[in-house]
Parts: C-alpha cells; sequence; structure tokens
C-alpha cells in the first residue's frame, strides 16, 4: 500500500519543541517512570516515541481519489500507533469499561474544543484533553489510572477530533484528509504523555 507525506502545517516548528521536550524529559526519567506506570518498558519507550514522531510523517491511504473528492487516509504517528498501544494497554486489563467512560468523556470534550483550520485540519486545544483524561482516570480507575488516562487521552483526542469531524474535515480542502494528521497529531502525541504524567 502506497504511503503518502501530509502537507507541511505552521505546527511543525512546535513539534520541533516538543521533540526537544521530549528528549529532556526523558534524560530526566520522567517520561521512562510515566510510560512504566502505565506498562511499556523502558527499553521500548524511545523506539515507541520515535515511531510516532516519525510516523506523524506518514499517511495510509484508505481511500482513492475519485474526482474532486479527497482521499481518506490515516496518520502512522498520529492514530495508528497510539490506538495500536491503547489496544495493547487495553489487552492487558487497562479497566476496560472505566477506560470507555473516559475515551467518551475526552470526545465529548474535545469535540466541543475542536476547530477547523483551512489547509492544516481539526486543531484541538493541547492542555484541556490531558486534563479532562488524567481527571476521568483519577476518578473513574485510581488503580490503574496511568493506562487509562493513556488510552482516554489518545482515543478520545482522536475520536472527538478527527472521526467526528470527517464530514467536515472533507471541506477543508487539499488533496487528502489525514485521520490523526497534523491538525491533531500534536494534540495526540502530547495528551497521552502528558495524561499519563498527570494520572
Amino acid at each position: 500500500m502506497p504511503l503518502h507525506s501530509p502537507r507541511r502545517s505552521p505546527v511543525v516548528a512546535l513539534l520541533a519543541l516538543l521533540l526537544g521536550l521530549t528528549v529532556a524529559l526523558i534524560e530526566l526519567d520522567v517520561i521512562d517512570y510515566a510510560f512504566e506506570r502505565v506498562g511499556v518498558e523502558s527499553r521500548y519507550l524511545i523506539s515507541l516515541l520515535a515511531a510516532s514522531l516519525l510516523g506523524s510523517g506518514v499517511n495510509v491511504p484508505l481511500t482513492r481519489r475519485r474526482d474532486e473528492a479527497p482521499q481518506l487516509s490515516v496518520n502512522l504517528g498520529g492514530a495508528v500507533i497510539p490506538t495500536a498501544l491503547s489496544a495493547y494497554l487495553l489487552w492487558q486489563g487497562a479497566a476496560v469499561w472505566q477506560s470507555l467512560l473516559a475515551i467518551a468523556l475526552v470526545a465529548m470534550v474535545v469535540h466541543r474544543l475542536a476547530r477547523p483550520v483551512a489547509q492544516v485540519g481539526i486543531t484541538v486545544p493541547i492542555v484541556v484533553p490531558p486534563l479532562v483524561a488524567a481527571g476521568a482516570a483519577l476518578l473513574l480507575a485510581p488503580s490503574s489510572a496511568p493506562a487509562v488516562a493513556y488510552v482516554a487521552g489518545t482515543l478520545g483526542t482522536l475520536i472527538g477530533a478527527d472521526l467526528t469531524n470527517l464530514a467536515l474535515l472533507r471541506r477543508l480542502g487539499g488533496p487528502q484528509v489525514s485521520i490523526g494528521g497534523a491538525g491533531t497529531f500534536d494534540g495526540i502525541f502530547v495528551t497521552g504523555i502528558l495524561a499519563v504524567m498527570l494520572a
């Protein structure tokens, strides 16, 4: 299946800043500690974060472009990897019903706050989703809060920002619609890390 690079947006500088901040937090063992609380061994952490960041530039097409309709694709770093990790955490026993409730709560809040930006996609506030995810996780499943916070933060943001706004995404212009792409990736990436640390 062919892979395509998404249109670069003004958030590239922010992503570079996030990468630097991530490296600094790793050096301070903050992210290492947070993800070990979730259930991800530290030896896999760098590879996982690097795959997410590098995968933000890769869109996997789901549909072929017809006439003037934009091509629908899914972003590797902003959708596939976070969803796969969330599925792994749920399979490992991350309080499934509590996680589903937390996902629904985050998705509703993010959907209300999401804003369309032409040629970028759906943008979300970078602080609110992790706060909601962490709060929901601590309230619903205090014994497994870090894992629930990650699952709710990433999947809730993905659902609330992109999946519930697919029709709107198609009207924003551009050759393709990327689920978890440029406008949403930074929100999902940061939300996952911050939600775990807050919880």
